[in-house]
């Protein structure tokens, strides 16, 4: 099955390929920003540590980066998934171009991580994409992070995030945060993959999106199949940019809460529902005040 009907995110996309104004601030690898699949000019740059464009193709960091924007930003016509390439994305590299290799979930520190969030909500982002799990864990580090997660609380900007692909039951300082929507990986049919964490957290206030061979833009300009949670957080990402693009006048927890509530009885699961666009878009289309 194609993921994008899996989680009957295609009707949402021929109404949209989304707006500018929604910016989707993706703490990633950098990326190879002249990609031909690319949409260039709405690209943007988030000051930080690592510029945004990829200095080494070969390198774990940028093929992830790019990998993750294909899912965003490529054009329509591509072989990536092209969510939502009307939006802008601001790009915050988070991790060096250091090591080679495919890795799924590349880390970075709570401190790291914490600047970049607060980077990304200060240059605008309405949504902030995390396909990343937490490296050099420290009490002083995760007291950062929380604050700057908390900032996106008072700013109104929403977090998605992976769950991580360790295949174990439990939580990070990302993850139990209250404000997070963790995403857990499925296969084509819908069930969690293997690798993919769970956990109360995430089962209570997560979603489950493809995550299992997915193809999408690689660095060296060839296309590129990979699985994990830190892929399927953009189909989640995207699809929130998608609505806020169709109800700009929608609150950040009305949006939330139609993409987590799209199915009612739940939340006793470790598992986290399927994430399932229609259901969401038919929940805000009920609001006809989000479109005045």
């Amino acid at each position: 099955m194609d993921p994008l009907n899996l989680v009957r995110l295609a009707a949402l996309m021929e109404r949209t390929s989304g707006r500018p104004e929604v910016s989707i601030g993706l703490i990633d690898g950098p990326v190879v920003t002249r990609h031909p699949d690319l949409t260039g000019e709405n690209l943007r740059e988030v000051p930080g540590t690592n510029g945004a464009a990829c200095a080494q193709t070969r390198s774990a960091a940028c093929l992830h980066g790019t990998f993750v924007a294909g899912i965003l930003s490529a054009k329509r016509n591509s072989s990536a998934p092209a969510i939502c390439p009307g939006c802008t994305l601001l790009i915050r590299p988070v991790f060096a171009e250091s090591t080679s290799g495919t890795e799924q979930t590349p880390s970075a520190s709570p401190q790291e991580l914490a600047d970049a969030i607060v980077g990304c909500i200060d240059s605008g982002a309405r949504i902030i994409n995390l396909s990343l799990g937490l490296g050099q864990p420290s009490t002083k580090g995760e007291q950062e992070l929380e604050q700057a997660l908390n900032q996106a609380v008072g700013r109104n900007v929403l977090v998605v995030a992976a769950a991580g692909n360790q295949g174990t039951l439990g939580s990070s300082a990302i993850t139990r945060h209250p404000w997070v929507i963790p995403v857990a990986a499925c296969d084509f049919r819908g069930r969690p993959m293997n690798d993919s964490n769970l956990g109360s957290s995430i089962g209570r206030r997560g979603l489950s999106a493809p995550g299992d061979g997915i193809t999408s833009l690689g660095a060296d300009g060839r296309s590129l199949t990979l699985g994990g949670t830190s892929v399927a957080v953009p189909f989640v990402t995207g699809t929130i940019a998608l609505l806020w693009s169709e109800f700009p006048y929608a609150t950040s927890a009305q949006v939330k809460l139609a993409v987590t509530q799209a199915l009612t009885t739940r939340r006793a699961s470790v598992v986290p529902p399927l994430l399932d666009a229609a259901a969401a878009y038919r929940i805000l289309a009920n609001k006809t005040v989000f479109t005045n």
